[in-house]
């Protein structure tokens, strides 16, 4: 709810900028460009999770179920992968994931994601571009660890690059445009 006379800010280009940048640089790794480091950890605890999760809360704030469900998933499974990867339960006895688990994994994000895509058949085609194109990416990293095949992983990797940069363009649509009040990148 707004105070009357006061602009509320729009925290989707934040979500999506967290989501897009982080998505970018994780699968820059899977398509083999860069190996896993604390700089892809990082970002993803940073600006997958936290940017997004505040995004996520922003939108429920300000009515948006659908952009407040989608941040705070989406932030929360960057912080629940980098959970996985360093695992801070081992000492616990808490085995480190195999491909059956990883598959299933990304299965069932896939299957929420393509809800979410049907969702954004009621949003502008930059939306609707980031989620099929996520869908898409969750297939194929189900389908690869299940299946342990490592050209299916450089495959997802570019189908994921392809996702962020989805993602960043409507930020940056989203900013540029309400900056100047008028559709200077179209989404």
């Amino acid at each position: 709810m707004s105070t009357p006379g006061v602009k509320t800010a729009n925290p989707g280009p934040l979500g999506l900028m967290g989501f897009g940048m982080t998505t970018v640089l994780l699968n820059l790794h899977n398509s083999g460009v860069l190996d896993l480091s604390i700089v892809i950890v990082a970002m993803g605890i940073a600006l997958g999770g936290l940017a997004q999760i505040i995004a996520g809360i922003l939108e429920f704030k300000h009515g948006n179920t659908f952009g407040g469900t989608a941040f705070t998933a989406y932030g929360t499974f960057w912080w629940s992968l980098v959970f996985i990867w360093v695992n801070p339960f081992a000492a616990a006895g808490i085995a480190a994931p195999d491909g059956n688990s990883m598959g299933f994994y990304m299965l069932l994000w896939c299957i929420f994601t393509l809800f979410m895509f049907i969702g954004t058949l009621k949003h502008n085609r930059a939306t609707q571009a980031v989620f099929l194109t996520l869908t898409v990416l969750f297939l194929i990293l189900a389908i690869e660890k299940f299946t342990g095949s490592h050209v299916l992983c450089i495959i997802a990797g570019i189908e994921g690059i392809i996702c962020g940069l989805c993602a960043i363009y409507s930020a940056v649509g989203q900013i540029v445009n309400g900056e100047f009040g008028k559709t200077i990148l179209p989404l």
